[in-house]
């Protein structure tokens, strides 16, 4: 059975509404699952008007009402925001409308109604203005599920990443990593690949300091300190993990197919690499969510400068689908 995959509207002043109906003009979308939108029935309507997409919306209450066919959008409409709402501006209204759409979204995957969730896209400064004070969608996320054992995954054409740390400071980042912490996201990479058809997944580590520290010459010990005895303890456990290595190197190799997955030590680091190889092709998924709720994401911003300009380009979503569907549990 195709899995139910809820689509998260974010910001509806942003490009979400119209990357999410582009995405459902795709056979590919209906072949991999049934998807089902959650958020403003009319952003939708609006946003397949201005990109000349014949595109009927479905207003339900529950996912088991929807008819989950090409050319009808089944939408959960929690109707939030006002019809004129204007593209390419911060909006408190938006902002908050933004996270209650990933609210109902979670309620519904953790009543198992939804098998994943696929999120498009939300802004920070409107999250806040509406009052919900989040770095983004993995924090959200994580305490709507109550999970603290999490991190971040970055896919995209060759290149799997996952990171110790995220939507800190670089400083606070170093601090933050510890043994535990490194276990922990090398565990988390495993699990989830091998979910995903990789019987034996290969995991390599980045380091923290120039040449992963280079033996002591450069750093103040950090990758002994912090990194190796978590990746001895994967080891130890018969998982394929191994570093730490060289972050300028790391990447190359990866692609070339050394490895199956890189843990970056922090935001950037991982985030670079993935981002040359292209927007439209990469994904984020949040992994480690209590529930075994899988949440995938297009890998870009609001794109406030083309909004409303059918201009959005919806790639990254239908490689956010792709990868919802692949990770879906098979249980329900």
């Amino acid at each position: 059975m195709r899995p139910i995959v809820g689509i998260t509207m974010g910001d509806a002043s942003g490009v979400g509404p119209e990357i999410i109906a582009k995405a459902l003009r795709s056979d590919r979308v209906y072949e991999q699952s049934r998807p089902l939108v959650i958020g403003d029935a009319k952003m939708l309507e609006r946003a397949a008007e201005i990109a000349g997409i014949p595109l009927r919306v479905n207003r339900v209450n529950l996912p088991s009402e929807g008819l989950y066919e090409k050319g009808t959008a089944d939408c959960i409409d929690l109707d939030l925001l006002p019809a004129d709402l204007p593209y390419g501006a911060v909006s408190a209204e938006a902002g908050n409308a933004a996270f209650h759409y990933v609210k109902r979204a979670v309620e519904l995957a953790t009543d198992r109604r939804i098998h994943a969730i696929c999120t498009a896209p939300l802004n920070k400064e409107a999250l806040h203005l509406g009052g919900h004070r989040y770095p983004g969608h993995t924090e959200i996320l994580a305490e709507l599920t109550g999970t603290k054992d999490y991190s971040m995954m970055l896919s995209a054409p060759k290149l799997k990443v996952i990171h110790l740390t995220t939507h800190v400071g670089l400083l606070k980042a170093i601090e933050t990593i510890d043994p535990e912490r490194t276990y922990r996201v090398i565990r988390l990479a495993h699990d989830t690949l091998r979910r995903a058809g990789i019987e034996r997944p290969r995991i390599a580590v980045c380091g923290i300091n120039p040449h992963a520290g280079e033996n002591g010459l450069f750093g103040n010990g950090e990758e002994e300190e912090k990194l190796v005895p978590g990746i001895r303890r994967a080891a130890s456990e018969g998982i394929d993990a191994t570093g730490p290595y060289p972050a300028d190197t790391l990447f190359f190799r990866t692609v070339r197919g050394d490895f199956d997955i890189v843990v970056a030590c922090y935001h950037d680091q991982g985030h670079g690499p993935v981002k040359v190889l292209g927007l439209e092709a990469g994904v984020n998924i949040t992994v480690g969510l209590n529930g075994g709720i899988i949440r995938t994401s297009v890998d870009h911003g609001t794109a406030f400068d083309i909004a409303g300009r059918n201009l959005a380009d919806e790639g990254s979503m239908l490689e956010a689908l792709r990868m919802a569907a692949e990770l879906a549990p098979k249980d329900f």
